[in-house]
């Protein structure tokens, strides 16, 4: 069973004896989700928000599902419903963290919820999200998508002020900067502290009786509006980091909570307003190339479009003579689709992914080579034997997954194997909510594409140019993104880089 943290829950106490460390006792036989996954980049979380239905928990619940894929370490959801404010989070997926006796501790016509995979703050359960915050405001939970970049000094600033921080996280930071905030209102309250943090963050709040949903002025985390119609009542209004979660709910979408806009939901309807304006889009670019599931639409354009057109790209530019184009599963599928059509060439499932892989697994043999691998991916001998075969994956970061993939394709028989990456050469860290390797653990930010190449045993490599991303993904909306990752050139005018380095997990 999950450990999980209980807040406002009558007959619980609010620090569970759970939150206490669990012991590691096959800590040196067992491999971590996170380690099947490190040669991957990774959003860190997805947030949903619920305001007006009877059952918001369970609402949230759905919600947060359909998110999983943004985290995988921590979940939680905070309740309310008008008097009271509850909160329960705990470590692991959603599905087993909300179990029908757990979300029947939740009621309430109001809540958010959050799924994490951690950034600042390391991944214990106090760092879980939604946080709960008593303040001189009142009750307020958050949960945040993003990373601040100016979160060192801000912090420092509110502690000489007298602030205390229960968790490690930067997204307390918000609460503490309404809490201090010297404004009338609760809404300019957070207003004026959306003025004064830096970076990136799409976040949703709740009170007693209210619910907030915010992103910052450059747009870098997508969150979007929607709205369930209710015959007998006013309409369910809902948040989500990504419109897949409205398919769940059976929410339309309804529009984009547009950069710098504060959103505000109570009985009487939605208000909005801007706390900030004239700064220059830099959505990340990333959520259209990986991140976000292809059935969502982010920054105004559906991604499976932008995927298949980056297939397409990149067979335009980069195409040589094959038998057979192959995805890596599951995020090379859409762009290898539209590399074949492109050029021609037949698409195969050459490689099957086992999507029952746990969060954790015991190894029968440390030194197996190669064993994270083959037990996510095993190669389909017949459609490889003999067949010069294109294998399409969406990035290389650190080097080592392309080179096993490789090498097991051409294990399977396969005569020659080229591979294809349907973004550009990351380079560069991302400070703006992506769990990145430091530059010196980027590949290509130390290594040419020859000698990529040479490393991951391919016959031929090429990346997707930033031209060609930029293109596949443009949605006549005058977009503008963050390619920071691939060129180096920051958004932000700074960025606290040894307060925002990716989290150690700890268990």
């Amino acid at each position: 069973m999950s450990r999980l943290l209980f807040q406002g829950i009558p007959g619980e106490t609010d620090q569970s004896e759970q939150t206490k460390t669990a012991s590691n006792r096959t800590k040196n036989r067992e491999t971590s989700w996170r380690s099947l996954e490190s040669d991957k980049l990774h959003e860190e979380c997805g947030v949903v928000a619920v305001h007006g239905h009877p059952d918001a928990a369970r609402q949230a619940y759905l919600g947060l599902y359909a998110l999983q894929h943004r985290g995988q370490e921590s979940a939680g959801i905070a309740t309310a419903n008008g008097l009271h404010l509850a909160n329960i989070k705990g470590m692991g997926l959603v599905s087993e963290i909300f179990t029908e006796d757990v979300l029947q501790k939740l009621p309430g016509t109001m809540a958010i919820g959050h799924t994490r995979y951690s950034t600042t703050g390391d991944s214990a359960l106090l760092n879980a999200q939604p946080i709960r915050v008593e303040s001189t405001k009142g009750l307020i939970a958050i949960a945040h998508n993003g990373n601040l970049v100016n979160l060192g000094t801000v912090r420092a600033r509110l502690e000489r002020d007298g602030a205390y921080f229960q968790t490690t996280s930067d997204s307390e930071i918000i609460v503490q900067l309404i809490a201090h905030s010297d404004r009338h209102t609760l809404v300019d309250c957070i207003a004026d502290s959306l003025s004064q943090v830096e970076g990136a963050f799409s976040i949703v709040m709740m009170t007693r009786d209210r619910v907030f949903a915010a992103r910052d002025p450059r747009g870098f985390r997508p969150l979007s509006m929607g709205r369930i119609r209710n015959s007998n009542g006013p309409d369910t209004i809902v948040f989500a980091s990504e419109t897949c979660a409205f398919d769940l709910l059976r929410a339309e979408y309804e529009r984009d909570v547009l950069p710098g806009e504060l959103v505000m939901v109570t009985e009487d309807g939605v208000t909005s307003r801007q706390y900030a304006t004239g700064v220059p889009q830099a959505s990340c670019i990333f959520e259209h190339v990986y991140f976000a599931r292809p059935d969502s639409r982010i920054f105004g354009r559906w991604v499976q479009e932008s995927r298949d057109q980056m297939g397409r790209q990149l067979a335009r530019e980069s195409h040589v003579p094959a038998d057979v184009i192959v995805p890596v599963p599951d995020s090379g599928v859409t762009a290898a689709l539209g590399y074949a059509e492109e050029s021609k060439v037949p698409f195969r499932l050459g490689l099957i992914r086992n999507h029952y892989v746990g969060r954790t697994f015991i190894e029968p043999e440390q030194r197996v080579r190669d064993f994270g691998v083959r037990l996510k991916l095993n190669p389909v001998r017949n459609l490889l034997e003999s067949k010069r075969v294109i294998l399409i994956d969406d990035s290389i970061i650190r080097g080592t997954t392309s080179r096993k993939i490789v090498r097991m394709v051409r294990g399977a028989g396969a005569r020659e194997v080229h591979l294809r990456i349907s973004c550009p050469p990351t380079i560069s860290p991302c400070f703006y909510g992506v769990d990145t390797p430091r530059k010196r653990d980027l590949i290509a930010a130390n290594q040419s594409i020859e000698e990529i190449r040479r490393y991951i045993e391919a016959d031929s490599l090429a990346y997707l140019s930033l031209d060609g991303l930029l293109k596949s993904c443009d949605s006549g909306e005058s977009n503008r993104f963050c390619t920071a990752c691939y060129t180096g050139n920051y958004p932000t005018q700074w960025v606290d880089v040894d307060e925002i380095l990716p989290a150690t997990a700890s268990v």
